[in-house]
């Protein structure tokens, strides 16, 4: 499934302007994204993982409303399933979240986004 991607990295590789990541609708992150994407042995299972270093427009008031956080760019918007938010020292450390995908098209169209992602970051 990963090898394929990669020999057709070509064809998804666009750069889109309305790319984006949010943590409350309609409100861009800020913060820059580590994505780093975890398999199972049998490399049947990937998991990425997005982690934000010191979350910006989290405070305690909207804490409870983090849930997901949302991919969005003109092919599709991706929700993740879970949310964690590590706090210490009075202040948000990170923010990580996960999600897994049911299907190969699934995890192209999350390749594809990271790709227009990391493409529109690399412009700003």
């Amino acid at each position: 499934m990963i090898s394929n991607l990669i020999k057709s990295k070509e064809k998804m590789t666009k750069i889109c302007k309305n790319v984006s990541i949010q943590c409350f609708k309609g409100k861009n992150k800020e913060d820059k994204s580590k994505i780093r994407l975890f398999s199972s042995l049998n490399v049947k299972k990937v998991k990425p993982v997005y982690k934000f270093n010191s979350p910006k427009k989290i405070s305690l008031k909207s804490l409870n409303s983090v849930k997901k956080i949302h991919l969005i760019n003109s092919e599709v918007e991706i929700s993740t399933k879970r949310e964690v938010i590590i706090f210490s020292d009075k202040q948000f450390k990170e923010e990580i979240s996960t999600s897994d995908w049911c299907s190969e098209k699934e995890f192209e169209r999350f390749i594809r986004f990271a790709k227009r992602y990391a493409n529109s970051q690399s412009n700003n």
